[in-house]
């Protein structure tokens, strides 16, 4: 609820207390709380084989903002930016380092970008390592880089390359709902979001209508004998399922609009097939909407937040709820015990950890020797 209806209610209650007073018990004096949910992103990146990712809107002291979200099974991390671009998404990602590394990560980031093998050498000649934003927009400077696409690619390449300087997976694999912010390292496409567009889509007659149903019906099969090799994995049936997904995306219909779809699934088939390979990845991003609903729901209310210190605070209490939930403990038991000290309840980021673990030798014990 508001901090209006906060105090309304607690004046009901007999309790006398200044709007400015809610506020400050809200806003104020959480440090506690902002570190620990720090550490949730690095112990949750540390131990994941995939991550779940979206965003939605965040209006911040009246103007239109972002709010990413990052999880898994085990932890949930909210960041509310000003953009949601890749270089939004990265920063986000490295947490509380603020370095530019230059390293193979990089340079083959750059090369997929196709910047040019000149570009590419000098800007691999020389250090490696840049502190901060300031030394490294200084370099690229110094190497005459100004326009606007290619100081885009060269700085993405370089948080990207900072963050695998610092331990995150080259493998980690991102699953999202195909934004563009979010094909890094190894992509996911959700399946429910392929299919979105023909649910939505309007026939113009009777024949396009039928094609629409035979279409979703063909999709939606797959999908189920996909999961069913999620569940258990069985080599043969890759390239069936492969082979399956090709015919389904190549077949044409009398209504364009469907074939627009199926060429776009085509395209990102890869992404869509990701289970093959990483059977451990879900088929559809549903986790992550589900997680951002509560968030949408506050935003809903509130209608957006109007002080630094409470955005951030929303963000820090909404991760810390939300991994809560996940890990099994109660918010207010958890609250309670970083308020009063008592110390019971172990550190999020070493359940995290200690949850992934078991979640990884209970995997290996399944699969036949």
């Amino acid at each position: 609820m508001t901090q209006p209806l906060l105090q309304e209610e607690l004046a009901e209650l007999g309790i006398v207390i200044s709007a400015g007073q809610i506020n400050r018990i809200l806003t104020e004096g959480k440090q506690i709380f902002h570190e620990e949910k720090a550490e949730l992103l690095t112990a949750g990146l540390a131990t994941a084989s995939y991550i779940q990712v979206d965003d939605t809107g965040a209006r911040h002291l009246g103007k239109n903002g972002y709010c990413t979200h990052i999880g898994n099974e085990f932890f949930a991390y909210f960041a509310s930016t000003d953009s949601k671009s890749r270089l939004n998404f990265l920063e986000i990602l490295r947490g509380a380092s603020h370095d530019y590394v230059i390293n193979a990560v990089a340079v083959a980031y750059w090369q997929k970008y196709e910047l040019s093998a000149a570009l590419i050498a000098s800007l691999a000649e020389g250090p490696t390592r840049f502190v901060d934003a300031v030394a490294w927009n200084a370099r690229l400077q110094t190497l005459g880089i100004s326009g606007a696409r290619v100081v885009r690619i060269t700085t993405e390449g370089a948080l990207l390359g900072s963050l695998i300087a610092q331990g995150l997976s080259p493998e980690l694999i991102v699953l999202s709902d195909g934004a563009g912010q979010f094909t890094i390292l190894v992509h996911a496409a959700c399946w429910v979001h392929a299919e979105r567009p023909l649910a939505r889509m309007i026939p113009h007659n009777e024949e396009h209508r039928l094609a629409i149903e035979w279409v979703r019906q063909q999709i939606w099969e797959l999908y189920q004998d996909l999961k069913a090799y999620r569940q258990g994995p069985q080599p043969t049936q890759v390239p069936v399922l492969t082979a399956r997904f090709e015919a389904l995306c190549t077949q044409r219909t009398d209504y364009p609009s469907i074939n627009n779809v199926l060429n776009d699934m085509r395209e990102h088939q890869a992404d869509l097939l990701r289970v093959l390979e990483r059977p451990e990845v879900p088929l559809h991003n549903n986790a992550s909407e589900s997680d951002i609903r509560d968030y949408v729901k506050k935003r809903k209310i509130s209608g957006s937040t109007r002080s630094d210190d409470g955005r951030r605070c929303r963000d820090t209490f909404a991760s810390l709820k939300k991994t809560c939930r996940k890990l099994g403990i109660r918010f207010w038991d958890y609250l309670q015990d970083r308020v009063r000290g008592l110390g019971t309840v172990p550190r999020l980021a070493e359940l995290i950890r200690q949850r992934a673990a078991e979640s990884t030798a209970r995997n290996a014990e399944a699969v036949p020797a």
